[in-house]
Order: structure tokens, then sequence, then C-alpha cells
């Protein structure tokens, strides 16, 4: 929490690194409104989720004709937050060539659309976000030097769920809501697990117990299966 209120009033790019399921894009979301551009817009894509041709178009958009299906122009996701923040989620799936056009919008804000020859000028503030140890991608060739270097200005490293037990009451607590009630023995159970998903896995086994529980009470019988196993 110190270091998003550190951050949020920086200009600098700003990497998130923490597992799958630690709350990358609600730090990222926090920044974003603990910042002086919090009326701006606050665009978000997750770069695993497209193909290579696809993620450059959702970018730094493209011209009418570029590409079969390119029917009418389209400004890409840094067009559209210009002035205010971009999210970019799994930055470290990014193609090589992808990384070179990122690179020269964190120098000097400039970008082509796809198919296009006019220089374009953004002013937008990039928050990256990844599950991947950068600098092993690095060494081992797979993500620039430049790149990593350019976009590691500050960085933010949010722990597993499994170094953090003593967080889990609060969390199940929040999660449970105010009408719920949790047995004594629960909780016990959920702190020796290991989680492998994180807080996003603590979230939906929460909702399968309550699915299953009654008179709103969450008993060790209705926690997952994986939880009893792994918490012995």
């Amino acid at each position: 929490l110190k270091m998003i209120e550190r951050t949020a009033g920086s200009q600098n790019p700003i990497l998130i690194q923490g597992e799958s399921g630690t709350g990358k894009e609600l730090v990222a979301r926090a920044i974003h409104q603990s910042s002086s551009l919090a009326d701006k817009p606050l665009v978000v894509i997750n770069c695993a989720a497209l193909p290579e041709n696809l993620l450059e178009s959702e970018l730094f958009g493209h011209e009418k004709g570029a590409f079969t299906g390119a029917i009418a122009t389209k400004p890409g996701l840094f067009e559209v937050a210009d002035g205010g923040t971009l999210f970019i989620d799994e930055f470290g799936e990014l193609a090589g060539p992808l990384q070179a056009k990122l690179l020269r919008v964190l120098e000097d804000g400039s970008l082509r659309r796809v198919g296009s020859v006019q220089q374009r000028r953004v002013n937008v503030r990039i928050i990256a976000a990844t599950n991947r140890d950068m600098e092993k991608e690095v060494a081992a060739g797979r993500f620039r030097e430049d790149l990593y270097y350019r976009i590691n200005v500050l960085t933010i490293d949010l722990p597993p769920l499994r170094t953090r037990a003593s967080d889990i009451p609060q969390l199940v607590q929040h999660f449970v809501g105010p009408e719920w009630s949790v047995a004594p023995e629960v909780i016990p159970l959920l702190q020796r697990y290991s989680w492998p998903g994180n807080v996003r896995q603590l979230i939906n086994a929460i909702e399968r117990a309550k699915i299953l529980a009654v008179n709103e009470e969450i008993c060790v019988e209705n926690l997952p299966p994986e939880i009893m196993r792994g918490a012995n």
C-alpha cells in the first residue's frame, strides 16, 4: 500500500510482478485511482489473450485495408488511453517486434498504426504486469534488455498468499461477507494450504463453500477437496 501511494504520483512506467492471482490488476487500478490521472481513462489489455497480429492492432491501431478484415480505420489502445493510463497485463508475453514498437512509445511517445506511415504522439502512463521472472527472460534472450530496464523504473512485487497466511482470516471475512459465519476449524486449514492460485483461488474456494453451506455458516466439509488434502 505504501508503494502504491508513493508510485501513484509518478508519470514513470510501473512494473507489477507477482504470481497469477495475487491481484496485479487491482494494484494497477489502485495506482490509477490514487493518481492525478484518476479522472482520465484507464485502459486494460491482456497480452496473453490475443495472437501477435491482433495484439499489434489492438495496441497501435490500424488503417483501413492494412490487412484482411480491416474494413475501417481503428485507433489503438494507446490512442484511446491518451492522457491517462494503459495497463498492459501479461507484459512478458509480448513478441519481439511488439517489444521494439513499445520501446519507441516509452522513449518518445511516438507510434504508427498498422498500415500507416503517419507518426502519431501520445502521452500515456504505462503500468505493466507479469507473472514471469523478467530477469531470467532477458538473460535467456526472450525479452529485450533495453525495454525491460525502460519499463522497470518503479517496481511493485506482490507476495504469494502462501507467504502471508496471517492475512487469510481478514481476506476470508471480507469475501464471505457480514451475513456469514465461518466455523473455527476452517481458518487453520486454509492457513496450512499452499494456495498455488493465490487470492483468486481463495475467492473461488469461498464461493464454492457458500453454495454448499447451510444456515449461512461455512464448515470444513464445504471446502474443496484439494484444500483438505493439501492442508494435511
